[in-house]
């Protein structure tokens, strides 16, 4: 077993970097606005070719969880859980919720974006942003 690791490529290392900043970004793109995560070459919705580095408003509401009760990498050991989070702005991000663990329901939770140092490396995570 390993640590987990980031792949960079080409279209994605300024969202890396963005994060090494505290300052979540993504591709927006430069003809109808529409975010690309993960980023990529061509907007999905207008195939322009245009865009831009955004900053994140860091809020977004919990789709579902896991709690992985089994180690797949050194550095995430079990139990962790895993969220999928719809950022106001439309795409969705699998991370990790950080914090108080929501008592009950998780799914429409809202979230707030946060960083954290993870090795040699920073990570986006979110945690609670609401009380029930």
């Amino acid at each position: 077993m390993a640590n987990s690791q980031p792949v960079v490529a080409l279209y994605d290392a300024p969202m890396w970097e963005s994060l090494s900043r505290e300052r979540m970004q993504l591709q927006s793109c430069g003809h109808c606005g529409t975010l690309r995560y993960p980023p990529g070459p061509i907007c999905t919705t207008c195939t322009s070719l245009d865009y831009r580095w955004t900053d994140l408003s860091g809020g977004g509401e919990i789709l579902s969880w896991v709690r992985f009760h089994r180690a797949y990498f050194d550095d995430h050991p079990p139990p962790y859980n895993a969220v999928a989070v719809r950022l106001d702005e439309g795409p969705i991000v699998v991370s990790n919720l950080i914090g108080p663990e929501p008592e009950g329901e998780w799914i429409g939770r809202r979230v707030s974006l946060v960083y954290r140092r993870h090795l040699d490396r920073t990570q986006h995570a979110f945690m609670l942003s609401e009380q029930p």
